[in-house]
Formats: structure tokens, C-alpha cells, sequence
């Protein structure tokens, strides 16, 4: 066998073994991407919550369940009012799926004035 056959046959496999490698490091990637996806949805969900919450707050309606029809079914939500006077605040939590790591909660705050 010549010198230039040898090295052939053994090169076989060598991009094979470097994909197999870097596989990990793309399914981190993939996964990174799927849970900054999931905070931003949970994030809007929060928003939504809180915004939905100031508007019943605002028209002395209840809040919690304002909250709780503004957000996809499946979420947990929770929400808090302040406020008095001309205005209230309402402060929306939702959890953050855990996807590859537990990121908590996200939270939103929305204020509006209060009808009189």
C-alpha cells in the first residue's frame, strides 16, 4: 500500500468524530434560544396580566380576575394593586417556564388612572 492510501484510510471518520463533538455545543445553543424564548413570552404574559388588572382596578372591578382571563390558559398568574387617590398601580408575576435553567419570575407593572 503506498504512503498516500495510508494516510487516506486513516483521515476516514475524522469529520464524523469533529460533528460528533460539536453536537453538545450546538444543543446548548438550542436550548439557550428555546428559553430566551420562553422568558420573553412569559415576560408579554406579565404585561398583559398587568395591564388587563390596572384597566379592572381602575373601573372597580376585580383585579385577580382580570388578570387571570388576560393571560393564555396553562399560566400562573398573580396580582397585586396599589395605589389610591387619581391612579393605581397593578403589578402582574408570572413563572418563567423552566426550560434548561430556573430563571424565576418576570413581572410587569401597569398604572392607570382611576375612573371616577
Amino acid at each position: 500500500m503506498s504512503p498516500r492510501c495510508r494516510r487516506h484510510t486513516r483521515d476516514r471518520g475524522q469529520v464524523a468524530v469533529e460533528y460528533l463533538g460539536f453536537i453538545p455545543v450546538l444543543l446548548i445553543v438550542a436550548l439557550a434560544g428555546i428559553q430566551l424564548g420562553a422568558v420573553a413570552y412569559a415576560a408579554e404574559q406579565a404585561g398583559t396580566a398587568a395591564r388587563a388588572g390596572a384597566r379592572a382596578a381602575s373601573l372597580q372591578e376585580d383585579v385577580g380576575a382580570a388578570c387571570a382571563s388576560a393571560v393564555s390558559s396553562g399560566i400562573d398568574v398573580s396580582c397585586a394593586s396599589s395605589g389610591g387617590g387619581d391612579s393605581v398601580t397593578v403589578t402582574a408575576t408570572v413563572h418563567i417556564p423552566k426550560i434548561v435553567w430556573d430563571l424565576g419570575n418576570a413581572t410587569k407593572s401597569a398604572t392607570m388612572p382611576v375612573d371616577h
